[in-house]
């Protein structure tokens, strides 16, 4: 019998299937830093302990996306390693707080199986739940894989589309534990805009572009512990439709939300990621811009300091946003878009 995995491809998995995920990893002062590093985070909440505390919380949490990533990190050998793309998310909240000594460990539920028409790849719907070790639940979210069949000729599973919300129903957000902004400092922070100060439908040029170095991406996918060959391996890949490795598309997503920095300094935390799409593949040498657009505005049940403000969030390639670009005429995405994320912000009010 091998000592080794090749991972799961289409026909291994199963309607209901649980996967625990190894292993456990403790997250610590030396990989917020790390991150910071990668994509230049200055969102004062997770910068500053003393802002942290003067907030509410015991000190500066770890960056939700870091989170995020950590935990999707454990599930890309079980789900992941064979796959063709990731493509999309839904349903994502953001359950727990998580500061630097806290371990996460990582399960997914499959929800989901549609064989492609091609009959050599399928989709495969996970619901995958990160908790601390406590126990205690810190995000869920859903995704959607296609993944290589072992055997086009072994037969497809019964198809089930599990039914997804397009939205995080806002009573359903979660605020950190403790959390208050009834004192919250503006000149630290770094901008005077709160949630009374943005209009739905209203665009922001995020104006900084940053471009990705091979070093950055693979530090990066390493950081998660992302074992997905298409992102770090060139020799697999350099035969390939690219000839170069992908960037991992969490990567994106977090330079993206570096950038708005500069538009949304007061939006400190992401609490749901409604759904997205990685829309064009990105590799190193490709510069990153991202654009702001306001879908709506909720109140948040009992909270007068903060408020929830549903964005989406475009990063582009080589290709400043003054123009905003998201779709041609004919309802196709701009070819210099890579994602199109929509998410609910966490911001504070006037009170």
């Amino acid at each position: 019998m091998s000592k080794v995995s090749d991972g799961n491809y289409f026909e291994d998995f199963s309607l209901g299937q649980v996967l625990t995920h190894a292993t456990p990893r403790t997250i610590t002062t030396g990989d917020v830093s790390l991150y910071s590093a990668l994509y230049g985070m200055r969102f004062a909440l997770q910068s500053s302990d003393a802002f942290a505390e003067a907030s509410g919380l015991k000190r500066a949490p770890v960056d939700d996306l870091l989170s995020f990533h950590i935990v999707f990190g454990k599930t890309v050998p079980d789900i992941s390693i064979n796959a063709v793309a990731n493509l999309g998310y839904a349903d994502c909240r953001f359950l727990g707080t998580v500061y630097p000594g806290d371990t996460l460990s990582a399960t997914s539920e499959v929800i989901g199986l549609k064989q492609n028409s091609n009959g050599r790849t399928g989709n495969v719907y996970v619901r995958t739940r990160g908790t601390n070790q406590r126990g205690e639940p810190v995000l869920e979210y859903v995704r959607w894989v296609m993944i290589n069949k072992r055997d086009a000729a072994s037969p497809a599973p019964e198809t089930v589309i599990p039914n997804l919300p397009a939205v995080v129903d806002p009573e359903q957000l979660t605020v950190p534990e403790g959390l208050t902004y009834e004192t919250y400092d503006r000149t630290l922070s770094g901008s005077e805009y709160l949630w009374e100060d943005y209009e739905v439908g209203e665009k922001i040029n995020h104006v900084d572009g940053m471009t990705i170095e091979a070093a950055d991406h693979m530090l990066a996918t390493r950081l998660y512990q992302n074992t997905a060959k298409v992102h770090f391996n060139l020799h697999a890949m350099k035969d390939g439709r690219l000839g170069e490795r992908i960037v991992y598309g969490g990567h994106v997503i977090s330079l993206a939300r570096g950038l708005s920095f500069n538009g949304l300094a007061n939006a400190q935390n992401v609490i749901a990621i409604n759904g997205g799409r990685h829309v064009n593949p990105c590799i190193a040498g490709d510069t990153v811009y991202a654009w702001s657009e306001v879908l709506d505005k909720a109140e948040i049940p009992g909270r007068s300091d903060v408020a929830a403000l549903r964005c989406r969030l475009v990063a582009c390639k080589d290709k400043t946003p003054e123009s905003f670009p998201y779709k041609t005429e004919d309802g196709k995405y701009d070819p210099a878009v890579l994602l199109d994320l929509d998410i609910w912000l966490l911001i504070p009010k006037r009170g």
